[in-house]
């Protein structure tokens, strides 16, 4: 089987040419082998692009524990750049994601910008009072760091808080993504952000889905659109507007989007 290696901003990627259709989704097993960073290719999750009518492509995504997930933003682009490679589309596409049609724009020095689904207002998440939720095409909880009641996020323990704020009953049963983030001391300047991620449990370098939703909170916060954010991976920014009832529309994702390797397994 060929396959190909992508990653946004750390966040990274086996991506298969699965047009065929020769691939069994079913094989959880054989999805979690390929992303095992010990015997496996290594990746955050694996990426089928299938044919799929009125739209240049599908984008069918899977978690590092080889599972069916939800939307994965830095996953999406990925998508673009590797549909682009496989000379399916030129700079512009349309295609077909888990959470409905999306829009993207490969620019001539190899940013892809994705266009994400309409997002609700944040709510109060209910785990503290630093915290919210938005859905981006995935569920995230933010949390605003307090400078005096928390270390630096660069020292902040992310997998520990992440993992119990992820497993917490009021995210029952299907759990959520957590997302740490250092308000800067200019809005204007890129927001530091630590993402925990579900289905791989643990953190990842960038979350698309969860910078998403953390720059459309950050807009509360003085932030204003385009916000730039710093992921351990990477810089990544939003663009959005705001609707009258508090949501947000027109939503865009940039960033890079690069293939590592390819090969055969």
């Amino acid at each position: 089987m060929q396959f190909h290696k992508y990653q946004g901003t750390g966040n990274d990627f086996v991506m298969i040419d699965d047009r065929t259709r020769a691939f069994d989704e079913t094989d959880h097993a054989l999805i979690a082998h390929l992303c095992h960073r010990r015997f496996g290719i290594g990746a955050d999750g694996l990426i089928l692009l299938r044919n799929k009518p009125d739209f240049d492509f599908e984008m069918v995504y899977f978690n590092a524990d080889g599972r069916p997930s939800s939307m994965c933003g830095n996953g999406g682009r990925c998508t673009v750049a590797f549909a682009k490679h496989l000379g399916l589309i030129s700079s512009e596409t349309h295609f077909l994601a888990v959470d409905g049609p999306h829009d993207a724009r490969v620019e001539a020095d190899g940013t892809v910008r994705l266009r994400m689904i309409d997002v609700n207002a944040p709510i109060e998440a209910g785990v503290g009072e630093d915290d919210v939720f938005l859905h981006t095409g995935s569920p995230h909880h933010i949390h605003f760091l307090d400078p005096e009641e928390h270390p630096a996020l660069a020292e902040f323990d992310v997998y520990g808080t992440g993992h119990d704020i992820r497993h917490d009953q009021a995210y029952d049963p299907a759990g959520t993504n957590v997302n740490f983030v250092e308000i800067p001391a200019d809005p204007a300047h890129a927001w530091p952000v630590r993402t925990y991620e579900r289905g791989v449990e643990n953190e990842t370098l960038s979350c698309g889905t969860g910078v998403t939703a953390v720059a459309l909170a950050a807009s509360q916060r003085g932030a204003t659109s385009p916000v730039r954010l710093q992921t351990m991976g990477g810089e990544l920014e939003v663009s959005f507007e705001t609707r009258p009832d508090g949501g947000f529309a027109n939503v865009w994702l940039s960033g890079p989007a690069v293939r590592v390797f390819g090969g055969e397994v």
